[in-house]
């Protein structure tokens, strides 16, 4: 299944993931992946999505979704979690 990728760590790739969303270019402040799990051969995060007070979404949220998509987009070719 994880062929041809390498193992890592969670918290290593929480690290690199974490850098990726700093430099990246639709970087909002206290954007931050403090999750991740593998799902077959996708590596899904998750952290704060941004809510507002009723707990409904913001246009934060959109963000945020699409930069944890692109993180699995990006990661899940490179590797896989060892556990």
């Amino acid at each position: 299944m994880h062929e041809n990728t390498s193992a890592i760590s969670r918290e290593a790739l929480l690290i690199e993931a974490n850098k990726v969303i700093r430099e990246h270019e639709d970087y909002i402040h206290g954007m931050l992946a403090t999750e991740v799990e593998q799902k077959g051969n996708v590596l899904v995060f998750r952290g704060e999505f941004f809510m507002d007070e009723d707990g409904l979404p913001t246009r934060k949220t959109t963000a945020v979704f699409n930069m944890f998509k692109h993180l699995a987009h990006l990661f899940s070719e490179k590797y896989h979690l060892e556990d």
